[in-house]
Parts: structure tokens; C-alpha cells; sequence
């Protein structure tokens, strides 16, 4: 099939758009508000950006913003934490359109450990988290307006790995992590399996274990 979404539609009983672009990391972003009240939500559109500095970005969808966004904008800072498939009800839970005065964290009952380098809270269940700094915010417009988008992007400014999901050669076990990815519709997934990949210019770019290129899919890239 063909189609140009500008003029025409897929004739398919829902868009196939999302379901293509897949699968996507969850960003379940924690931020604050100005007054204190703090808030946590899930992100279908989140991504890592560069590494030096390491930045990641997510995109708020529809009008008027969402507490996230809001939150971001207003205070420059806001948390990732890894979203896992044991988490995966707190996750879809705290999707749910909760008033900007309820605390999340505390409305659904998700423990919380505090940041070094920003306000929001960490998901203390979570085995990796991204303090993080807004460097930039990027309006999208949409033909209508649920489809208007902000992209946030945010410098790394602190990493949190939990010890025990790091292996014996010092690599992130994403195998032992279970993370959860965004499928289209309602479909999700979970990351058990990997195997790897090696471009054949992966051992020169990678002589440098602090820098990851992107130049080969690794087990545990």
C-alpha cells in the first residue's frame, strides 16, 4: 500500500503510522512544579539525542500542555527512570489524566528516592535513571490541535544504574532489566532477548569505553 498522509488516509481501520515507527523506549519522566506538587508520566516519544554531553529528548502532544511539559518549561528540570515490565501496571496507571494538584507517586503508591542534581523525585523501583537539565524546547505544529507537539530536550546531568543490573564485563543487562517499549495502538513489549551485530568500524570508533557512537548493535547497547 501507498499513501500521502498530507492528502489521503491508509483506508486502514486506524493509522498505521505509529505502529511502524517501533519499538520506542517509554519515557516515564518525573518533574516538580513550582509549588511542590510532584508528577509522573509516560512518554510514548522519547530518545537519546547525543552522548558528550549525553542528552535525551521527549515530545508532549496536545493542547493545553500537559503537567510534564508544564513542569518542565517552568522549572528547567525533570527525571527518566527506566520503565520495566514489572512496573508495567504502575506505568499505564500513571497515564491516567490526574489533576495538576495530585501527586502521582502518591496517588497510585510508587516509592520514591530523591535526585543529587535536580528536584523531581526518582521511581525507586526503577534500575536507571536520567537527572536532567532542559537545554532547548521545540514547538511542532499539528494540523489539529491534539496533534500540536513540544519537544523537550534535556541534558544528562547525573546517572543512577542500580549495581545489580550491571554484569560480570561491566555491561547494563538489559536481559535482566526486562525494559518495557511503546508499540502502536494500544501494544506494547518488553526487551528479553539481544543479540549482536559488529559494524566493522566498531572496535576503532570504540577505543574509548566512555564514548558509545552508535556504530554497532551490541548485546547490550
Amino acid at each position: 500500500m501507498y499513501y500521502e498522509p498530507a492528502t489521503q488516509t491508509s483506508g486502514l481501520p486506524h493509522s498505521p503510522f505509529s505502529a511502524c515507527c517501533v519499538p520506542r523506549p517509554i519515557g516515564w519522566i518525573s518533574t516538580v512544579s513550582r509549588s511542590g506538587v510532584n508528577n509522573l508520566a509516560p512518554f510514548s516519544q522519547f530518545q537519546n539525542v547525543t552522548f558528550d554531553p549525553p542528552t535525551v529528548l521527549f515530545s508532549a502532544c496536545g493542547t493545553p500542555a500537559k503537567d510534564t511539559l508544564a513542569n518542565a518549561e517552568a522549572t528547567g528540570e525533570f527525571v527518566w527512570n527506566m520503565a520495566t515490565y514489572a512496573q508495567r501496571d504502575q506505568v499505564a496507571r500513571s497515564a491516567m489524566p490526574y489533576p495538576p494538584e495530585v501527586d502521582e507517586f502518591e496517588e497510585i503508591g510508587i516509592e520514591t528516592l530523591p535526585a543529587r542534581r535536580v528536584r523531581p523525585l526518582r521511581v525507586a523501583g526503577s534500575p536507571v535513571h536520567f537527572e536532567c537539565l532542559v537545554r532547548h524546547v521545540l514547538e511542532i505544529p499539528g494540523k489539529i490541535p491534539e496533534a500540536n507537539a513540544k519537544i523537550v530536550v534535556g541534558e544528562v546531568v547525573g546517572i543512577h544504574i542500580r549495581d545489580d543490573v550491571i554484569d560480570g564485563e561491566g555491561r547494563v543487562d538489559i536481559g535482566r532489566i526486562r525494559p518495557l517499549a511503546r508499540l502502536g495502538y494500544l501494544d506494547y513489549t518488553v526487551v528479553e532477548r539481544s543479540f549482536e551485530l559488529e559494524n566493522p568500524d566498531f572496535q576503532v570508533l570504540h577505543h574509548n569505553p566512555e564514548v558509545d557512537h552508535g556504530a554497532g548493535i551490541s548485546e547490550n547497547d
